[in-house]
C-alpha cells in the first residue's frame, strides 16, 4: 500500500498497519525514510508559526527557518535514542521484539500523526498560540502516543 493509505489505515487500526509493515522484513532503509519523512513534515508544520512570529516581532524569517531546519536535521538521532530506550524498557517487562521493530513503531507513530501536526502548525500560524493551538497540540500528542503504544505492543509481542 502507499504511505498515505497506510497513514489513514493507522487511524482505524494501528496494530494492523504495523503488523503489515513488520511483515515486510527488517529494512533499515525503510525505517530511515519514515523518520526522515516525519521530520520533514514536522519542519514544514513549523512554517506558518514561524512566519507569524517573524511578522509580529520583526525577526528575519530565514533565520527562524534555518534554526528550525537545523533542529529537525538533528532530530532523527534523538528519535533513535528514544526508541532504543523504549525497547530496553520493553525488554525489562518481557518484550520479545527487535530493535528494528521498536524503532519502526516509534517512527511510524510520528509519521502517521503528522497530519495533525500540520494542523497544529496551521492553527499556530493563522490563530496564534491560544486555547485552540493547545487543544490541537494535545490531540496530536495523544494520537501520537496512542499509535506508539499500539505499535510497541505489536513490536514487542512474541511471534
Amino acid at each position: 500500500m502507499s504511505v498515505t493509505t497506510d497513514i489513514v489505515s493507522t487511524y482505524k487500526g494501528p496494530r494492523r498497519v504495523l503488523a503489515r509493515l513488520f511483515a515486510m522484513g527488517e529494512r533499515e532503509a525503510f525505517a530511515l525514510i519514515v523518520i526522515i519523512g516525519a521530520c520533514i513534515v514536522a519542519f514544514v508544520s513549523r512554517w506558518p508559526g514561524l512566519a507569524r512570529q517573524a511578522h509580529e516581532s520583526g525577526a528575519e524569517l530565514n533565520a527562524l527557518l534555518g534554526g528550525a531546519l537545523m533542529g529537525w536535521i538533528m532530530a532523527p538521532l534523538l528519535f533513535y535514542a528514544i526508541a532504543a530506550i523504549a525497547h530496553i524498557l520493553a525488554m525489562i517487562v518481557g518484550g520479545k521484539g527487535t530493535w528494528y521493530r521498536a524503532r519502526l513503531a516509534m517512527f511510524w507513530a510520528l509519521l502517521a500523526a503528522s497530519p495533525l501536526q500540520l494542523l497544529w502548525g496551521l492553527v499556530e500560524g493563522f490563530i496564534g498560540k491560544g486555547l485552540e493551538w493547545q487543544i490541537v497540540g494535545v490531540v496530536w500528542f495523544a494520537v501520537f502516543v496512542w499509535f506508539w503504544i499500539a505499535g510497541m505492543f505489536e513490536a514487542e509481542r512474541a511471534d
